[in-house]
């Protein structure tokens, strides 16, 4: 036999045994209370038997009374007049519930003509009536009926006790009492004793009696009529009467017979409960021997048992967590209920040992069975002691809190999860209709009417909404395949409309996306058009004229000529391309602002008188209108004074000659607004937007020495002080508008 196998029937031998030890424990706890006492004559089972017992003694021999007398010591107390009176409220009440009762019946027996009807219930209800006044009349009146009522619950009672009386007789062949009444003398025995033999005390506390108990003081504590089905029927009536009798001075005894039938329960009793008590205490005796051998061979148990179940974990680990638990919890209860089965089996044999003996061995195996299971479980789930994240992702994949997810995700739209919910109720109480048609076939028609009533109408409406999905769904793929069909008609205003909507929005912002993505290829291939031939005219004139100065017979002016071109086009380079990488830095807003308080209105005077001289020469008439008082913003001067600069040059470029320009300082309430106008000498395009790219120049034949990055310089440095800059084009009147924040 190799290790591996060897190891197995290790394991299983300390399953068996383990279950056994712990099935015995279990035992302990179930059935220690039962056995662990010592003696069976202090046990409930016969305490139960000897309180049956004693009160039958009570009714049959002590306090027993004939009928008629008992029905002579009937008291009726005030109280119980006084109850009886107002049980059904007072005088005006009762006569009025009366009169409604009969109300109907009499009507109907008018309206049928059937005179005789009439009078009988007339009769009747007058006699109620009159019984009723009779009892606010009378006390006498009321405690009669009183004592009728009680005299027919002693009648009950003896009739109980004729039905009883068998059960007495049978109990009193197992139960021997001597009892005796000191006030009389009277002796009440059911011994056969002759003269010559001994007193009956004495006869009590010989070897043929199993136990012996003192009758004196126990009688009070009993009650003549039992709550317990075992016991009299519990009567109110008799209980009260015999109550005042029990002041009878009785002494004895009272015993268990060791002459009693084997066969009489009380015996088997006696005898079950002492082989159940060695069994027991040989059982547990047992276990404690079979969870200490458990114990040592879990020491010598090779680490591979377990081990040999790891290519079942990949599968139980496919099963989600919380029905893992569940499973878990499953296999405890069943373990617990053939643990169970074994104490019992073998606690409480059968009279067949052997088929005990085998019920026991099953259960046994199968509580192993269940232990090894439940043992391999506990040694997977240990493994997440030492992998904590696994445990909370798959405590996140479990199925409970995947259900949670699911109901929280129906109700993400209110109106979606209470229809779920209304349209399963119905349907759920459609089906309970259906399984009472089947029941009941007089419910089909039912049936038949709340399916035309609700079900088809939900059907219908289902067909609807699953219809209209449908087409929602349908146009969603047809976008995403690029398709920008016509939008989807938006009907009511359920959560599917508002889908609707939304994919309606979804594919007109698809198109204006297409839209800009052209026009940003179309910019993209005029910068890249214009920054070739913005850079390569000065830099062609650069490289030509560098050419001609190593003409070695040039003459002087002429070379003075070119290095004078050259200045020329090499400043016209350097400021393209210091506009070019100031508007790259501007878009990237990779460029910081040192911002202080700076007045408007002179930071403005200063960018117009670094084009004075430029303004004197041009033709243009200039129109500044400003308060007089400062207009202070906090902002970056310097990068600020460059967007004056730049929009000021752009009015000397592209300004009409010989028309006005007209520059404004305004307050508006916490803003500062500034206006550029002026004629332009070009024709502008319906697209100002295009105005504000690179390299746009309303000089579309690029004949200015512009370098097409003014307007976009300046609205991004308006952008980055949270300002804004726009432009208006009316006919050839060009305005530019800066807002910017104002200082109080």
């Amino acid at each position: 036999m190799d290790i591996k196998s060897k190891s197995k029937y290790l394991f299983i031998i300390w399953v068996l045994l383990l279950a056994f030890g712990l099935s015995g424990l279990f035992s302990l706890l179930t059935n220690g209370s039962r056995y662990m006492q010592g003696n069976y004559f202090e046990s409930d089972e016969y305490n139960s038997q000897m309180n049956q017992f004693i009160a039958m003694l009570n009714m049959y021999e002590l306090y027993k009374m004939p009928k008629e007398e008992m029905k002579k010591q009937i008291t009726v107390s005030d109280e119980e007049i006084e109850e009886h009176r107002m049980r059904y409220g007072n005088l005006g009440d009762q006569i009025s519930n009366i009169g409604m009762q009969y109300e109907d019946q009499i009507q109907a027996a008018i309206d049928s003509g059937n005179k005789a009807a009439e009078n009988v219930l007339t009769k009747e209800r007058d006699g109620k009536i009159a019984d009723i006044t009779e009892n606010f009349n009378s006390d006498e009146y009321v405690r009669s009926k009183i004592v009728k009522e009680k005299e027919k619950k002693v009648d009950e009672f003896f009739r109980d006790l004729e039905e009883y009386s068998r059960e007495f007789n049978y109990l009193g062949q197992a139960y021997k009492y001597y009892l005796k009444d000191n006030s009389t003398g009277e002796v009440i025995t059911n011994l056969s004793l002759s003269k010559n033999e001994e007193s009956a005390s004495d006869f009590l506390n010989k070897k043929d009696m199993y136990y012996v108990l003192d009758y004196a003081g126990l009688e009070k504590s009993y009650m003549f009529t039992g709550y317990n089905e075992n016991f009299l029927p519990y009567n109110e009536v008799v209980e009260g009467i015999l109550e005042n009798q029990k002041d009878r001075d009785m002494t004895g005894k009272i015993g268990l017979s060791r002459h009693a039938s084997e066969k009489h329960s009380a015996i088997m009793n006696y005898k079950d409960y002492q082989k159940g008590q060695k069994l027991f205490i040989g059982y547990l005796l047992a276990s404690i021997a079979a969870l200490i051998a458990s114990s040592f061979l879990a020491k010598r148990k090779p680490a591979t048992v377990f081990s040999s179940f790891e290519q079942l974990k990949p599968i139980y680990r496919r099963i989600p967590l919380d029905i893992r638990a569940v499973l878990l919890l499953v296999t405890g209860l069943f373990l617990l209920l053939f643990m169970t089965l074994v104490s019992e089996q073998f606690v409480y044999y059968h009279s067949n040992i052997l088929a005990s003996l085998l019920e026991m061995i099953i259960s046994l195996v199968a509580a192993a069975a269940l232990l090894a299971f439940g043992l391999i479980q506990l040694e997977f789930l240990s493994d997440y002691r030492k992998d904590w994240p696994r445990l909370k992702e798959e405590l996140n994949d479990s199925l409970l809190v995947k259900s949670y997810h699911a109901l929280r995700d129906a109700f993400i739209f209110k109106s979606i999860g209470f229809q779920l919910i209304i349209l399963l109720g119905i349907v759920f109480m459609l089906g309970m209709l259906f399984v009472a048609a089947l029941v009941e076939q007089g419910t089909l028609v039912v049936v038949l009417m709340a399916f035309t009533v609700a079900a088809l109408p939900i059907l219908i409406f289902l067909m609807r909404k699953a219809g209209y999905l449908n087409k929602i769904i349908k146009n969603t793929e047809e976008l995403v395949k690029g398709n920008l069909a016509a939008d989807i008609p938006v009907k009511g205003k359920s959560v599917f409309a508002r889908h609707a909507e939304n994919v309606n929005a979804l594919r007109n912002t698809v198109k204006v996306s297409h839209k800009e993505q052209a026009k940003s290829e179309r910019l993209k291939t005029e910068l890249i058009t214009n920054v070739s031939h913005d850079l390569r005219t000065p830099l062609t004139s650069i490289i030509t004229y560098t050419e001609l100065l190593k003409t070695p017979d040039l003459a002087p002016e002429d070379r003075d000529s070119y290095i004078e071109i050259l200045d020329r086009k090499s400043k016209r380079l350097k400021v393209l391309i210091d506009d070019l990488f100031e508007a790259t830095k501007m878009a990237s807003g990779n460029i910081e602002l040192n911002k202080e308080k700076v007045d408007l209105n002179q930071l403005l005077h200063q960018a117009l008188a670094e084009h004075n001289e430029a303004l004197n020469q041009s033709s243009l008439q200039l129109r500044v209108s400003q308060p007089e008082h400062p207009v202070y913003a906090f902002v970056d001067g310097q990068k600020l004074w460059r967007v004056f600069d730049n929009l000021i040059g752009n009015i000397l470029k592209y300004a009409l000659e010989n028309t006005r320009i007209y520059i404004s300082v305004k307050e508006d309430h916490n803003q500062a607004v500034l206006t550029f106008k002026n004629i332009t000498k070009y024709e502008l395009g319906d697209d100002l937007e295009e105005l504000f790219e690179r390299f746009k120049r309303g000089d579309q034949s690029r004949h200015t020495e512009g370098s097409g990055l003014g307007l976009a310089i300046a609205k991004s440095i308006i952008d980055l002080h949270d300002g804004t800059l726009d432009i208006e084009v009316d006919g050839d009147l060009f305005k530019v508008t800066v807002i910017l924040g104002k200082l109080n």
